[in-house]
């Protein structure tokens, strides 16, 4: 069986309509019967807030941190990966030496990610998506609150000051 992307629907009183017909036709069998879950959207305020935060966060940076993290999107993946929202990907290497010519080669793939040479051993985390593709309502406010929660402790404030924070 052939798996689907999300797609909207409108209940009418007797049937799930598909609000994009030609596109359903192309991963629905005439007959055939399919199981519904239910996709909460996140709200655009919601997504809204954490970058009008996240951007007054960066741009209150103290000195020592402003260079660790040139821009908010440098902030935003860091966190991402201490609160957990990370893939890695491990090298096992002969020596210590080659793994950190290994990391100085892996670094420039990806500005975002997190190098970690550990002994003979390199790690990579790179941060997961935030989008709405990759991250349901529920999981993005998760990852809003544990992010949060990572530069607050960066900072030295309280998460709830960030939550109030508004960028100009």
């Amino acid at each position: 069986m052939q798996s689907f992307p999300p797609m909207p629907f409108k209940w009418n009183g007797a049937t799930m309509v598909p609000l994009q017909p030609q596109r359903a036709e192309k991963f629905f069998e005439h007959n055939e019967r399919y199981v519904m879950v239910q996709h909460q959207e996140r709200s655009q305020s919601s997504h809204n807030h954490e970058f009008g935060w996240l951007r007054e966060a960066w741009m209150n940076l103290p000195d020592n941190l402003a260079e660790r993290f040139p821009s908010e999107e440098h902030l935003r993946k860091w966190a991402l990966i201490r609160a957990g929202y990370s893939d890695s990907q491990t090298i096992t290497c002969n020596s210590k030496a080659e793994a950190q010519r290994v990391a100085a080669f892996i670094r420039p793939i990806d500005e975002f990610s997190v190098v970690i040479v550990a002994g003979p051993t390199v790690t990579r985390f790179t941060a997961k998506s935030q989008s709405r593709r990759a991250m349901g309502a529920a999981d993005f406010q998760r990852s809003k609150t544990l992010i949060m929660e990572v530069i607050a402790k960066l900072l030295g404030v309280a998460p709830d000051e960030l939550a109030q924070a508004r960028a100009a």
